[in-house]
């Protein structure tokens, strides 16, 4: 998440929004003062204790349009577990955590990551000792609720972040088990790039007479984001990606695939073509997923190869290109990866290899997010050239 100013965008300073001392310090400290279109829209509701769906583009600042409120709400309150927010991959998880934690210095709430793949026993301490804010995955927060470890008898806030996205993961059920263990009179407040049917319908059945935050078109890519597709034989994919990456240019690149094998096959061809690359998927353990991910934040990995596990709360500053080496086959995901570059009104480069059975796939998306997208023929690579 980031809280670029955008002066473009609207003249509001954080300080107009009706932020209390010792949040609008924090926010402060970090070097911001203008909110970004969906946080000067979703923070004054949020305050006002209204349930809302916010629905805007990737790397926009969604994070702090609900993590702001709920500070200011909760500052000076009983230590209990009144807020909850679920995400649906363990790296949203950590990330949502990170930003929460950055902006609640002043006001000594305590906030805890709860996720799988990682030791249960340090989350059951901290949950028993007592937590302000739970940013949690649905699965290991049941298992927590479960066990007794938490409850959430004084809950007044819950967040479903990237709702869109747990109910592709098959996240459903397990969201109703939740909400069955919480307050039926809270605040609820849904985020996310966007809103197919089924979040629609999810928003009906646990909001209250939601208010709508559309900040841009649905599904519309990220604005900043130059778009370019590059015909070539699927045999030819990793030849081609080999090329491109030779552009000095390309100084951090992440890389979609549509498989966990398929990006281990990526990573071994490109270090055998002496390209440092690192893998990010879901066999990974917690620990290698994290150590991937730090070593391309810090610069120490210039290509992370990761499935589509990259494409939500991946906010990584400086992402200078992402290459779908497969074709997306939703034209959601499409929206999803490329906007881990071009964030905060930064630009950035987002290149698709497409291989002859991925062509109607791209024109679905080209539909999709309203606009068409360049092709580039590179000699050697374009279709029908089947020679090394």
């Amino acid at each position: 998440m980031s809280l670029e100013n955008t002066l473009e965008e609207t003249a509001l300073t954080f300080a107009d929004l009706g932020l209390n001392p010792d949040v609008l310090q924090a926010v402060q400290d970090a070097g911001y003062v203008h909110p970004t279109p969906i946080q000067a829209q979703a923070i004054p509701l949020a305050l006002e204790g209204r349930d809302l769906i916010g629905l805007a583009q990737t790397g926009t600042g969604k994070t702090a349009a609900f993590a702001l409120p709920i500070l200011n709400q909760l500052t000076g309150g009983p230590h209990r577990a009144r807020a909850l927010i679920l995400t649906p991959t363990r790296e949203l998880c950590v990330q949502v955590e990170e930003n929460f934690r950055k902006y609640a210095e002043r006001s000594g709430l305590k906030t805890l990551a709860v996720y799988g793949g990682v030791a249960l026993e340090p989350q059951t301490k901290a949950l028993r000792k007592g937590i302000d804010i739970v940013i949690a995955t649905p699965g290991r927060l049941l298992d927590h609720i479960e066990r007794q470890n938490v409850v959430f008898d004084d809950l007044e806030i819950l967040v479903l972040d990237e709702a869109d996205r747990m109910l592709d993961m098959g996240f459903a059920p397990q969201i109703n088990r939740v909400v069955a263990e919480i307050p039926k009179y809270r605040q609820t407040m849904l985020f996310s790039a966007t809103m197919p049917p089924e979040v629609e319908a999810l928003s009906r059945k646990y909001l209250r007479k939601p208010h709508v935050i559309q900040v841009g078109r649905r599904s519309m890519a990220a604005t900043g984001v130059t778009h370019a597709v590059y015909p070539v034989p699927r045999i030819r994919k990793t030849q081609l990606l080999t090329e491109l990456l030779k552009n000095k240019e390309m100084d951090s690149v992440l890389i979609f695939t549509r498989t966990k094998h398929g990006a281990d096959r990526v990573v071994r061809d490109l270090r055998q073509a002496g390209i440092q690359a690192t893998a990010m998927h879901g066999d990974k353990t917690q620990k290698e997923r994290t150590r991937a991910l730090d070593d391309f934040k810090d610069g120490t990995m210039r290509v992370l190869v990761a499935t589509d596990v990259a494409q939500r709360g991946l906010d990584v500053t400086g992402i200078t290109h992402v290459i779908n080496f497969d074709v997306p086959q939703e034209p959601e995901d499409y929206v999803h990866r490329i906007g881990r570059t071009g964030r905060a009104e930064s630009s950035g480069d987002a290149y698709t290899l497409m291989s002859p059975d991925e062509i109607a796939m791209v024109r679905t998306i080209e539909r999709v997010i309203g606009q068409e997208i360049p092709r580039i023929s590179v000699p050697g690579y374009d279709f029908g050239t089947t020679a090394a």
